[in-house]
């Protein structure tokens, strides 16, 4: 190589490494090194270079579809950035598909597998494809300007979509047009007796809303925008449940963290069996706030193992605080000679029938005092009714047992009866559908003070909630958030804000599939007024598809959580004493 060449190149490299302020940082760091002498020198060199390093940019996003803790298909997000002009993957989130399994489901075509499968895949497609082009060369920290490009992005998808079912509408009009016979019109007085008719018989009650449609592959949304800020809080080396925190106080570190409380379902009332009672649910368990998480979690356990000991059938009657008063001795008899045999939901919590509503209070109150624990004070009960599901509409009643019926004002003041009577009762999830409005309003005024009235079928999906804040959402304390389908990071820092302002506690739901990913317990730390977490159930006899992962997250987060900021657990109280 030439001589002049040679210093052409010396020049040119002089220059680069100036213009770039190498030959200052390596002084700065050379002396600031050489006192402290360290071990591994190279190592702190790197360290220290790497703080003028270019943040790290997405570089692909890729999906798969993965099983999640019920054997079901569900979606998988990965995350790969370019980090130090090397491509590195950074994390992957997985989110439950929406579609629900019904706890009585014999095989996949109950649970709808083909819709299920057909919304993962076309997620799939989502993410590979558009979604991997559309968020190339972004930062992962960058958290609102990529959940707004992923609104967006869906929006055109549901515009496609109506687009589509418009053009078949028409084209099938169309064809109907032109192949139907002529219509005979009925005579007038035929028409006006059958009106008559018809009024006579007329159900009063509202009818239901049409439920909301979910657009498949919606699922690419939540589960692309959950792995996004995953991917930035590791970028960042920040824990998740604080990076998002930073997201909702606009990057300023909040100065107190309330640690969610668990609700853990642990008895689930049989609707498809011989026994009578429909209306609860779940009956659900939540700890006193005094109680660490892992003290909550174990005194829920020590609950139910003696819940499961009292329902034993080997050569032992039911208990007699559990009978019903009313019950003769003959129905006594036919009960201890055929017993119920214990099951287990998919999602690990008791499943029994009953034939009122007391009878599964009576059991955990028994539960309880057998093993020295006071309902009310040593544990609070919630009752998920889910309502929506009783409604009878030739009748314009809910059937809350078979063959009693209730109007909607007749199940408010069921409700108050069975609060009265146990006041362990703390919230009342989905007393009623949300088109009995003004029943909502009545048995918020009669049980507000005395629990919490949360609506989850009742309120409409997050994603929704978020864009169209004048939707008529029933009068009551608090809604069940899901992350779910289109929802975003960005929706749930939005919302929570805006019910935070409402003075309404937000219970952040866990979805119907379990998940492998932790990720829900970081969400609940969002610092809002009040916030429970549904946990669901937990159930040492089916640890194969019940995940640990949320019940230790907490726990982890609780013993961690001492910097920077102060961590409360607030008290069921203080909204009550807010108001």
């Amino acid at each position: 190589m030439e001589a002049g060449t040679i210093e052409q190149l010396r020049r040119e490299a002089a220059e680069y490494y100036s213009n770039h302020g190498v030959q200052q940082r390596m002084e700065d760091a050379l002396n600031a090194l050489f006192p402290l002498c360290p071990a591994d020198l190279y190592g702190d060199l790197a360290n220290y270079f790497s703080k003028f390093s270019k943040a790290p940019v997405i570089c692909k996003v890729a999906g798969r579809k993965v099983l999640d803790g019920v054997g079901q298909p569900t979606l998988e997000v990965e995350i790969h950035c370019t980090v130090k002009n090397y491509e590195k993957r950074i994390c992957s989130a997985v989110i439950s598909s929406h579609y629900q399994i019904p706890e009585n489901a014999l095989s996949g075509t109950e649970a709808d597998e083909k819709e299920r499968n057909d919304s993962v895949t076309i997620a799939v497609e989502w993410v590979n494809e558009s979604l991997n082009t559309m968020l190339r060369d972004l930062k992962p920290t960058d958290q609102c300007e990529i959940d707004k490009m992923l609104g967006e992005y869906f929006s055109k998808k549901v515009e496609e979509k109506k687009e589509t079912e418009k053009e078949k509408e028409e084209d099938d009009t169309a064809s109907i047009t032109s192949c139907a016979p002529p219509a005979v019109a009925p005579s007038g007085q035929k028409k006006e007796a059958k009106g008559g008719k018809k009024s006579n018989t007329e159900i009063t009650i509202p009818p239901a809303e049409p439920s909301e449609s979910v657009l498949c592959g919606s699922l690419a949304i939540g589960g692309t925008s959950l792995a996004i800020a995953k991917a930035g809080a590791s970028i960042n080396h920040t824990p998740l449940y604080l990076h998002i925190a930073l997201l909702k106080h606009s990057q300023d570190s909040p100065k107190e963290m309330t640690l969610p409380l668990p609700m853990v379902t642990l008895l689930s009332c049989e609707k498809l069996s011989l026994a009578k009672l429909k209306l609860m649910k779940e009956v659900m368990l939540i700890p006193p706030v005094q109680l660490s998480i892992k003290q909550g979690i174990e005194r829920a356990l020590d609950i139910q193992k003696e819940m499961m000991r009292l329902l034993e059938p080997a050569g032992k009657g039911p208990n007699p605080q559990l009978a019903d008063s009313k019950k003769g001795k003959a129905q006594s008899k036919e009960k201890k000679a055929s017993p119920p045999a214990l099951r287990i939901s998919h999602l690990g919590c008791l499943i029994m029938g009953y034939d009122n509503l007391e009878q599964p209070l009576l059991l955990m109150q028994t539960a309880c005092n057998n093993i020295g624990l006071e309902l009310g004070t040593d544990m609070y009960l919630a009752i998920n009714c889910a309502a929506h599901e009783l409604m009878d509409y030739t009748k314009g009643k809910y059937e809350i047992l078979t063959g009693t019926f209730k109007s909607p004002d007749e199940m408010v003041d069921t409700y108050v009866e069975l609060v009265n009577k146990f006041p362990s009762i703390i919230a009342l999830v989905d007393p009623l559908r949300k088109e009995d409005r003004q029943q909502w309003n009545n048995v918020c005024c009669a049980l507000g003070s005395k629990c919490y009235l949360i609506a989850e079928d009742a309120a409409t999906n997050t994603s929704k909630l978020k864009t169209d804040q004048n939707i008529n959402i029933p009068t009551c304390s608090g809604i069940v958030l899901k992350y779910v389908n289109q929802t975003k990071i960005s929706d749930l820092v939005e919302l929570t804000g805006l019910l935070d302002g409402q003075r309404r506690i937000t219970i952040l739901g866990s979805p119907d599939g379990e998940s492998s990913d932790d990720s829900l317990v970081d969400l609940g730390m969002m610092p809002i007024l009040n916030l429970l977490i549904s946990l669901k159930n937990y159930s040492q006899k089916n640890k194969s598809l019940k995940s640990f992962l949320p019940h230790s997250k907490i726990r982890c987060l609780q013993s961690s959580l001492c910097q920077p900021c102060r961590v409360t657990t607030r008290l069921l109280s203080s909204w009550r004493a807010a108001h």
